[in-house]
């Protein structure tokens, strides 16, 4: 019922940047808990970044001050600004919306991080 559609994945030199968007097809998208989760090969899915329906944002060690989650209400959308990109980033991403009905989805986005 519910679907994320993501998009910004791609190839990128360590140091370097990327952007992810996440649209939710969600009734009431504001007042929803989302995040970016990643996985890479061989490796437990993980918590990158989460975004709250009170705004507030909290980070994965690994990614804080370099990685920064943000939410656009109007456009149903959040978004994933990642800077000084490590090869370690590289990782299908996820987009994640908590809702009252459970957790949903999307079909992951590669990132990968390599010179």
């Amino acid at each position: 019922q519910v679907q994320l559609v993501e998009s910004g994945g791609g190839l990128v030199q360590p140091g370097g940047s990327l952007g992810l968007s996440c649209t939710a097809s969600a009734m009431f998208f504001s007042i929803y808990n989302m995040g970016w989760y990643r996985q890479a090969p061989g490796k437990e899915r993980e918590l990158v970044a989460v975004i709250s329906g009170l705004e507030s944002t909290n980070y994965a060690d690994f990614v804080k001050g370099r990685f920064t989650i943000s939410r656009d209400v109007a456009k149903n959308t959040v978004s994933l600004q990642m800077n000084s990109l490590k090869p370690e980033d590289t990782a299908v991403y996820y987009c994640n919306i908590r809702t009252q009905f459970g957790d949903y989805w999307g079909q992951g986005t590669q990132v990968t991080v390599s010179s």
